[in-house]
Parts: C-alpha cells; sequence; structure tokens
C-alpha cells in the first residue's frame, strides 16, 4: 500500500525574512529553525548546537556584510527541509556556503535534491563557482571511514549525509572535531595553565577581556585580528575568501550581535609594543542561559605564535565565563583536525570529543 504522503507533491519555495518571530509571514522561518534543530540533534546526537529563531533571525535581518537567504521544500504545506545560504558581500567572493537540513523522518525522498539546485542556480546566477557546505556526524560510529583531502580525522562513510554529499558530486575537504568542556567542574587547573602561559608570554603581551561591544579603545586592534581569521587557519582544501574588516564592521557585528540577544565575552591579547590584538577567543550564548555556551572564533595571529597565546585566551574567558553565566553547563567548540596546536591546548584544559563535521566543497561549471 502507497502511503498518500509519498505520492504529494514537493515544492520549493523562498523562506521570507519576518520582522520578528511573531509577525504573520514568520511560519516558515520558524521551520526552518526548528528543523535545523531536529537535524543537529539527529546527527551529532546531542542538543549542544542548538539556536533559537531569535538568533537566527538576528542575523538574517542585518544584510550589510553577508547576503542571507533560504528556501523551504514542503508537500501538502508542510515544511519538511530547508537551504540557508550565506555569499560574503566582499567585492572578490569566490564561494557560498550553505546548510541543507531536511527532517530525518523525510530524508532520501527528493527534497535535498530540490534543495541543493537552488543552491547551485543561486551559485550559478552569482558567477560563484564553488559551493561549500557541513555534515554532523556522530562520535565512534562504526563501519567504513572516510578521510578528507588533508588525511587529518575521518567521518563515517555509510552516514546518509556522507552519501548524498558524495552522490552529489562533492569532495571531503576537511573534518573539524566538536569539543565540549564541563563548566560545572573543578577550575584549578585551567587557573594553574593561564598563570603559567602569562609568565611564558612576558611583558609583552597583556591580557584584556571585554563584554560586547567592543571597547572604542579596541576596536581597531579588534578588526585586524578578525581580518587574519579568513587568512591564518587551517583551510584543507576549502576556499576561504578574505574578509577585510574595519572599526565601522566590528561596531556592525556588535550591534547583530546584540539584536540576536546573544551575550558574548572577549578574551584576548594585546601585544603591547605594536597595540594590535595578537590573540582572541570569543564566548557566547542567547537568553537561555542554562544551554551550551558556543565558542565563536579563537585566533592566535600567525606571527605571535610561539608564545602561549592560546592558552591565554582560552583559559582567561573560561575563567571570566564561570562567573558571567554560571549557568551554563558546558562550552562547544569546532577545531580542524589538522590543527594540532589548538587541540593540544583544548585535551589539556579539558575539552572532549562530542562529535565531527565534515567540510565539502563542490566546483561548478560556469
Amino acid at each position: 500500500m502507497t502511503d498518500l504522503a509519498d505520492t504529494a507533491v514537493l515544492t520549493v519555495q523562498p523562506i521570507p525574512v519576518p520582522e520578528s518571530t511573531e509577525s504573520a509571514d514568520a511560519r516558515v522561518f520558524l521551520e526552518m529553525v526548528r528543523i535545523a534543530n531536529a537535524v543537529c540533534l539527529n546527527d551529532a546526537g546531542h542538543d549542544y548546537l542548538r539556536e533559537e529563531p531569535g538568533e537566527m533571525l538576528g542575523f538574517w535581518q542585518d544584510q550589510s556584510d553577508w547576503t542571507q537567504l533560504g528556501y523551504a521544500a514542503l508537500r501538502d504545506g508542510d515544511v519538511i527541509g530547508a537551504v540557508k545560504l550565506m555569499i560574503s558581500n566582499e567585492p572578490d567572493v569566490s564561494a557560498l556556503e550553505f546548510d541543507l537540513m531536511v527532517a530525518p523522518p523525510h530524508r532520501g525522498a527528493g527534497a535535498e535534491e530540490l534543495l541543493l539546485a537552488e543552491v547551485e542556480r543561486e551559485a550559478r546566477e552569482r558567477g560563484l563557482a564553488t559551493i561549500q557546505t557541513w555534515t554532523l556526524h556522530r562520535p565512534g560510529a562504526a563501519g567504513p571511514r572516510l578521510e578528507p583531502s588533508t588525511g587529518w580525522g575521518s567521518i563515517p562513510a555509510d552516514d546518509p549525509q556522507t552519501r548524498f554529499a558524495v552522490d552529489s558530486g562533492f569532495t571531503l575537504e576537511q573534518v573539524e572535531r566538536n569539543s565540549v568542556f564541563d563548566l560545572t567542574g573543578d577550575f584549578t587547573l585551567v587557573e594553574r595553565m593561564l598563570r603559567d602561559a602569562l609568565a611564558a608570554a612576558g611583558d609583552d603581551y597583556r591580557s584584556i577581556q571585554w563584554t560586547s561591544p567592543t571597547p572604542a579603545e579596541y576596536v581597531d586592534g579588534f578588526a585586524y585580528a578578525l581580518s587574519r581569521m579568513s587568512t591564518d587557519v587551517p583551510a584543507g582544501g576549502l576556499v576561504m575568501d578574505e574578509q577585510h574588516w574595519d572599526a565601522a564592521r566590528v561596531e556592525r557585528r556588535d550591534a547583530r550581535l546584540k539584536a540576536q540577544g546573544l551575550t558574548v565575552s572577549v578574551a584576548a591579547v594585546l601585544h603591547v609594543p605594536s597595540g594590535r590584538i595578537a590573540a582572541y577567543n570569543e564566548l557566547a550564548i542567547g537568553d537561555d542561559r542554562s544551554g551550551a555556551t558556543q565558542q565563536y572564533g579563537t585566533l592566535v595571529v600567525k606571527e605571535h605564535r610561539g608564545h602561549r597565546l592560546g592558552t591565554i585566551v582560552k583559559c582567561a574567558n573560561l575563567l571570566r565565563w564561570r562567573e558571567l553565566v554560571p549557568e551554563s553547563p558546558r562550552v562547544s567548540t569546532f577545531n580542524a583536525e589538522e590543527n594540532r596546536h589548538m587541540l593540544d591546548i583544548n585535551e589539556t584544559i579539558g575539552f572532549v570529543p562530542a562529535s565531527y563535521a565534515g567540510a565539502w566543497k563542490k566546483v561548478l561549471p560556469l
């Protein structure tokens, strides 16, 4: 007997950006967020990556530095999948990023192909040859593995999200480890690591912290550090378009974080002789402070590596965060598997693997 739901016509429509989560036209946007969280829970096996509708909406409503758009797949009026696209507004952009999400009960019924077709159409119309995406995977899965071009890490080859990416012409370019740190445990080691790292760094480096928005005296230095995120982190075989930052862009970002309802703590290291920020770490959480904290960017600028600055910013921010948001039970972060130095710091502090992400690339004929 054929299930009538299997024969219903699938349609795709653009996702409107509502004025608020309470707006009359917010239904499809809210369904996208719901499906995104369901996919993360199903594929990663935990809810540490959960995002609230207001957080995502606050990001989408600011299109000044990134163009964000989405498409939803519907069957009989029900949203069963969605794809969200993010395209840098830099003049020399060459790639777009996307997240394709189909509700687990509806996988393999054609929604993935329809949504990917919209991504490829958008890319071609914009003259972008490269499209890139990420898949989530549980740790410890049995069976064959797929390794990226870097040779570092692997993901389950038989996961449905892996098979779809391979069948659709994508290549696995990098594996990232999702690690978590228990904020409810003993911080004695973190305190000792911070003391030792500060002593090793010496007088040329000074530890500083703030809660977003960025203080005026650090805006220019933070802009410089943020600009290096697109050039100084391991990218595997991915295309990383360089991002240009100035004080105005930092201020726009701070305003966007506020609109998203996020509390963001920044621990940084100031290089005293130059006045520039040499390293930084960000921790963020939404209105629900009982959930997982997300670590955003962590970077030590290339020319300042070797002074234990990564340890300083990570440990200083964890200690600060325990005072700012004592309700949050854990921090969740992602690091490329080939970024062995940063993973060494994480493991020493006490981060443990929670899931893995595969980074995929496809080059389109234009």
